[in-house]
């Protein structure tokens, strides 16, 4: 499995805002968790009036840290990378104090049906951007100019921002700099992941500022190691079915035997990912309209 050179020490401190360039700040939200890592980064972007990108959970502690960095400023914008708890839910909140609007791309192509398998934070399942974003869209600020770069993978409206002024992404959880990004079915998609990793990847990018955890400074072969670590896994994925393995269950049992079997669900579900990308390139073969956690897979026949 190809190594990612994951990188997870960074100095923040709850309630403080930190300056991370001319025109970047950074708040930290207190809400550390398996899926957050050390807690929500909420940027703001510009001087006076700005921006402000993935405003993060409704927490007063939060609010009010929040709040004090833009003591003397105005928000005219507000950016939402996608619709999860640890990401949207202060957006509405904080631009109507200010008077902005809140920019998305907009609702989940597939909401959740209930009952699956917690992977993520939690979906903010009332989320509506009050503008819905296109593609390479650009909005202009004082002083700074974003661009949204729509990149489903991780959920189908998930989006990046580039900030021109100095060839910066904030990328969300597209691609974060401690952990891969978990792509979980229906509404993730690894196909459309990979061609969103090689299209950020090859915008060359000279630093990529993550929702969770610290930058990444080197983004293109950062982000060929994520996708070479997709491309091993999903080699495993066939070796797996070579030898016998034609369920999901058998798959993770064998591929993850080291792991906490209580793990064993989520994996369940990244392999399923997996499996859908490889139906639909033609190196697997699954009968089912829908491939799914409980449906046999196949090698295709040779001729």
């Amino acid at each position: 499995m190809t190594a990612i050179p994951f990188v997870k020490e960074f100095e923040f401190e709850y309630g403080r805002c930190d300056t991370l360039s001319p025109l970047i700040r950074r708040v930290v939200a207190p809400n550390p968790g398996p899926f957050t890592y050390t807690g929500t980064g909420v940027y703001i972007i510009g001087h006076g009036q700005v921006a402000v990108i993935d405003p993060g959970p409704v927490d007063p502690a939060h609010i009010e840290a929040i709040d004090a960095a833009l003591d003397g400023e105005t928000v005219t914008h507000v950016f939402v990378t996608h619709h999860h708890l640890d990401h949207s839910p202060l957006a509405h909140p904080l631009a109507q104090k200010h008077g902005a609007k809140v920019y998305g791309f907009g609702p989940q192509i597939r909401p959740p049906a209930g009952g699956e398998v917690r992977l993520e934070a939690g979906d903010d399942v009332g989320f509506q951007p009050d503008i819905q974003v296109a593609d390479e869209e650009v909005f202009q600020g004082q002083g700074w100019s974003i661009e949204a770069l729509h990149t489903p993978g991780h959920t189908s409206n998930h989006v990046c921002y580039a900030l021109k002024e100095e060839n910066t992404l904030f990328c969300g959880d597209h691609v974060m700099a401690w952990s891969t990004s978990v792509i979980s079915p229906p509404d993730g998609h690894m196909g459309s992941y990979l061609k969103q990793l090689a299209r950020i990847r090859d915008r060359d990018f000279d630093i990529l500022w993550p929702t969770h955890g610290p930058a990444i400074r080197e983004p293109r072969p950062f982000i060929q190691a994520y996708i070479e670590h997709r491309e091993a896994r999903e080699a495993q994925i066939l070796e797996q079915i070579a030898a016998g393995r034609e369920n999901v269950r058998d798959m993770v049992e064998a591929m993850y035997a080291d792991v906490d079997k209580r793990l064993h669900p989520a994996a369940a579900h990244s392999v399923l990912a997996h499996l859908i990308h490889l139906v639909e390139t033609g190196r697997v073969v699954c009968e089912a309209a829908e491939p799914g956690l409980a449906d046999p897979y196949r090698l295709p026949e040779t001729v």
